[in-house]
């Protein structure tokens, strides 16, 4: 058997507050091997009784690890495509132990529970091992719970991952060192990253300098060009994980070769929050690492967005031409930017 259904109980309250998920349901498993279990809301029961769903969507969460707020988001971008009767909506959650959670500014929705799966405040978005299992790594637990859905829903055929924020970042560092699973088609969806795993040490900048990155906004990408190039700062750290592909922890198989060229060749769409460009309120810049190797690839969100778009089109996959959609309206909310319009064809591949 593949995964143990510990536990299934109803999660009731406003994604706003800390009770848990408008409209799903609290699944527990234990994936093969590892030494704890995973929590994560799902949006239907595997009990047949509903119409099956041929695809998955996996919202991440970011830093404050509101796995409620991601899912009511999913759930509700899910509602105005009309997606939900052949949709699946799951939101894991990266667990914290309570003692250290007040580290990571909330302690996470829900709490950790004994026998959990657990990581700290920083690891489970870089692939780290869990803190209870050495041999288990956040990346293990994205690919099981990607095989556990499509286990109990063997209808599921395209599963997409989409992460916001921190989410955003453990999502976009995990695609070259996903398991790839005969019969079912793997999507995913980066929103609003503060940073972003490079491949190289090749960096955009745009075309006038520094002062370029005012023009890149998202108010008129015409005027937002960059040359890519091998990057000016020469800051420590600049190309370590998570930043970029030096010292590569040991756990994480593939080689770096073989990961860029699996994200090369893997369907990623990017989002961005139009407003996600500045200090202003609703940004949460307060939080944006602004380290030497974070401020390398941009000031705000949107511009280091936009700027890795570019390099993807000129370093990894120009035949692909990978874009940003720029969301209306939306500083850094995951309430905002999922149920949007314009995120609509990224995280449902379509209109």
């Amino acid at each position: 058997m593949f995964g143990l259904l510990l536990a299934t109980q109803a999660a009731a309250g406003s994604g706003d507050d800390a009770t848990g998920a408008d409209s799903g349901s609290l699944m527990t498993f234990q994936p093969p091997g590892a030494a704890g279990v995973l929590q994560l809301y799902v949006s239907r029961a595997a009990d047949g009784s509903a119409t099956p769903p041929s695809r998955a969507l996996i919202a991440i969460h970011g830093h404050p690890r509101d796995a409620n707020k991601t899912f009511n988001a999913a759930v509700a971008a899910a509602q105005r495509a009309h997606r939900l009767d052949d949709t699946l909506v799951a939101a894991p959650i990266f667990q914290v132990p309570s003692a250290e959670s007040e580290k990571c500014r909330t302690k996470g929705v829900p709490e950790a529970q004994h026998g959990d799966l657990v990581w700290t405040c920083e690891s489970w978005l870089e692939g780290g091992l869990a803190s209870n299992d050495p041999h288990f790594s956040s990346f293990d637990a994205l690919d099981a719970v990607v095989a556990e859905l499509v286990r109990q829903w063997p209808g599921v055929r395209t599963v997409t991952v989409a992460g916001f924020s921190a989410g955003a970042q453990m999502v976009q560092h995990a695609i070259g060192f996903a398991t790839e699973r005969p019969g079912v088609t793997l999507r995913y969806v980066v929103a609003d990253p503060g940073t972003w795993l490079y491949f190289d040490r090749d960096r955009p900048v745009p075309q006038g300098g520094k002062a370029g990155w005012s023009n890149c906004d998202g108010s008129d990408m015409t005027r937002c060009a960059f040359d890519v190039a091998a990057a000016a700062t020469d800051c420590a750290g600049l190309n370590q994980w998570k930043y970029g592909m030096d010292d590569l922890p040991a756990q994480l198989k593939p080689n770096a070769a073989q990961a860029r060229q699996r994200y090369a060749s893997a369907d990623i769409h990017y989002l961005e929050g139009a407003l996600d460009s500045s200090d202003a309120k609703g940004t949460a810049y307060r939080v944006l690492d602004k380290s030497c190797a974070a401020e390398a690839q941009g000031p705000y969100r949107l511009q280091r967005g936009i700027a890795y778009a570019a390099y993807d089109r000129a370093k990894l996959a120009p035949h692909l031409d990978r874009q940003v959609t720029i969301v209306p309206g939306c500083a850094h909310d995951v309430a905002c930017v999922f149920p949007s319009d314009a995120a609509r064809a990224a995280l449902f591949d379509g209109p």
